[in-house]
């Protein structure tokens, strides 16, 4: 059969990788066809557009660039008619995605199935009826989404957690000790706090100098930042002052050997947790007064971080807009330095929310779904 996928970002383009690889063991005549990134390429079929010509975040940057969204958005909705795949699997990004939905609903009779939910629960609930109306199957990362949309009278599948399926196919393939690390990376002998600062520039520019300020009041550790997907090292240069390191393409063996993390909100949240690395969660956003004022009356949850939501209270401390300075990282990342009670408990809730996750097999679960439910229809 074949399978077209749209991802707008380094996460979906590692999850829809992941789910791409199990459908072909599902399907051994899968092809395939894409919006997404190199991930994705490496698994097979034809790329159409690289994620990172979509990814626009903020206002301005999406003001400013309406012209190539839109572009984007017509050779894409052409594209998918004229190659007619078996199905359309869109990933998470529900700006464009859910407007390719509804285009093509009206254009054509292919199935559209939406692999990691659009997370309207927080924002824009509304957009329920365009799921309902355009979608033919959802397929949920999170637990507590199941209640969410049985609200709403629409059936959706649970299929567990991606990210437990790349974090345990990483630990099962992984030797590397941490001497080796270190001595591969070029690094002391300190315990390394690891900067997650997020996968685009606007979010990196917001995020890191704050970061590296707070990391600098603690010169016994070393600070290693993982260099985000498709970004040149030279545009980090300017941030670095006091001889951090920046590694590409390490995440993961980054978070295996780290002794704490400032993660930027977002799946990279749940990936620390998920190695067990104690935390501060960190999102600089513009306007941060009116951003908390939004939050505190129109957003639906309490929290922004993946590992308080799922955990359903606070596990890890979210510092976000006017909470979100220097000092503030400082204080909280302090408490995480040392065999205190509030590493220990968060360390616990890990365990805790880990349970709830489930266990690894996401990708596979979602493919023989999706096969079964094509086959079915044919």
């Amino acid at each position: 059969m074949k399978y077209y996928l749209i991802v707008g970002e380094a996460s979906g383009d590692l999850h829809a990788s992941n789910l791409m690889k199990a459908l072909k063991k599902e399907d051994k005549q899968a092809e395939f066809r894409f919006f997404g990134g190199d991930l994705m390429s490496s698994v097979g079929g034809e790329r159409v557009k690289h994620y990172r010509e979509l990814a626009y975040m903020g206002f301005v940057p999406v003001l400013l660039h309406l012209r190539t969204i839109f572009s984007n958005m017509k050779r894409c909705k052409a594209d998918i008619l004229a190659w007619s795949p078996d199905v359309l699997i869109l990933v998470d990004y529900p700006g464009f995605n859910l407007s390719i939905a509804k285009y093509i609903r009206e254009k054509s009779n292919i199935p559209l199935f939406y692999y990691i939910s659009p997370k309207i629960w927080a924002w824009k609930e509304g957009r329920i009826k365009n799921i309902k109306r355009d979608i033919h199957e959802l397929f949920s990362i999170l637990p507590f989404e199941v209640e969410f949309f049985e609200k709403h009278n629409y059936r959706i599948n649970y299929i567990g957690n991606p990210c437990v399926d790349a974090a345990d196919a990483f630990l099962k393939g992984y030797t590397q000790t941490a001497e080796q690390f270190r001595e591969a990376n070029n690094l002391s002998d300190k315990p390394i706090l690891a900067l997650l600062a997020g996968s685009r520039k606007q979010e990196i520019e917001g995020n890191l100098p704050m970061m590296l300020e707070a990391a600098r009041q603690y010169p016994d550790y070393q600070v290693v930042i993982a260099g985000a997907p498709g970004i040149d090292e030279a545009f980090y240069n300017p941030f670095l002052q006091q001889g951090e390191k920046i590694i590409f393409s390490q995440t993961y063996p980054l978070l295996k050997q780290a002794y704490v993390a400032l993660v930027t909100s977002g799946t990279a949240t749940l990936e620390t947790a998920i190695f067990n690395v104690p935390q501060v969660v960190c999102y600089a956003t513009p306007m941060p007064r009116l951003y908390s004022w939004l939050k505190k009356n129109f957003l639906k949850v309490k929290f922004v971080s993946l590992v308080n939501l799922i955990a359903g209270r606070e596990v890890v401390r979210e510092l976000v807009a006017t909470e979100m300075n220097s000092n503030n990282i400082s204080v909280e990342l302090g408490k995480l330095l040392a065999d205190t009670p509030e590493r220990a408990t968060m360390l616990r809730e890990y365990e805790r929310m880990n349970n709830i996750l489930g266990e690894a097999g996401a990708s596979e679960r979602a493919a023989t779904i999706m096969v079964k439910l094509l086959n079915k229809a044919q």
